[in-house]
């Protein structure tokens, strides 16, 4: 595995997203087993950090989560929540938070995200919650989720002693926010890139260019596209996997790397 790091601490490259495993907006207990495995087998192989949200599933995702990862040594987890835009208001921050904690079975969270903006609580209400959270170690460190520039900036100004240490926005060869990623560069931020491959249109052919990248460099359609945004200074991506061989093809898009004048090719793709 590839690593980063968020103000120190080391984050793979690769981690594991948890939506729509154990249901969506309601649990979904029919696969129970096979999620379960599934992540513990993202986190034998090296996908250290898993995503998950409060909403997922209505809470049952978390609870799955925890299951799977009682068998390892939490310090070498990266464990990302998320708190939904009807709970922004300042007493509900910290209680989701609390409430996620319990379900995922930790003493804290590596990192909490605004899943999403609210237009009816004011951003400096929950930001200040968050940055409580921190202070209190509840939460190592916090961050947003699928908000604009503007509103990144606006939330780091509602700061007064911490930072927004991640950015988590949806970003894939086909779908991009340049003005985000650049903010994430220049303020030293994390970007998280969550559908990195576009609800598999990515990795399967029929894009003529990532066709002929994967032919050149014996690599799948998906290898090549994560490939290309993992290359990406401030980027970290969390593709969904539930098969050991799903997770086996995502970690081949690490440990190499393709000439300049392709990545430049791709960066042409839109």
């Amino acid at each position: 595995m590839e690593y980063k790091t968020i103000d120190g601490a080391k984050i793979p490259v690769l981690g594991i997203g948890t939506w729509e495993m154990g249901g969506r907006f309601e649990a979904d207990k029919s696969k129970e087993q096979q999620w379960i495995a599934a992540i513990r087998q993202a986190v034998e192989l090296g996908f250290t950090h898993i995503d998950t949200a409060e909403v997922y599933g209505a809470g049952f995702t978390e609870q799955m989560v925890a299951k799977a990862i009682r068998l390892f040594n939490r310090a070498d987890l990266f464990i990302t929540s998320k708190v939904w835009s009807n709970h922004l208001r300042y007493d509900e921050v910290i209680k989701s938070a609390a409430a996620s904690i319990k379900r995922l079975g930790t003493n804290y969270l590596d990192l909490y995200l605004v899943h999403w903006p609210s237009s009816e609580v004011p951003l400096k209400e929950t930001m200040k919650a968050l940055e409580k959270l921190q202070k209190e170690g509840v939460v190592k460190f916090i961050g947003v989720s699928n908000f604009s520039k503007q509103q990144i900036i606006e939330a780091q100004n509602s700061l007064s002693t911490t930072k927004i240490a991640a950015v988590q926005n949806q970003y894939n060869l086909l779908h991009r926010d340049d003005e985000v990623l650049q903010l994430c560069q220049k303020e030293k931020m994390l970007f998280v890139a969550y559908r990195p491959l576009a609800k598999g249109v990515l990795a399967k052919p029929g894009i003529p260019l990532l066709d002929e990248l994967a032919k050149n460099y014996k690599k799948t359609q998906a290898q090549i596209a994560l490939n290309w945004l993992v290359s990406k200074p401030p980027v970290v991506t969390i593709p969904k996997a539930t098969t050991v061989e799903h997770l086996k093809d995502n970690l081949g898009a690490i440990g190499w790397r393709m000439a300049d004048e392709d990545y430049e090719k791709l960066e042409s793709l839109k």
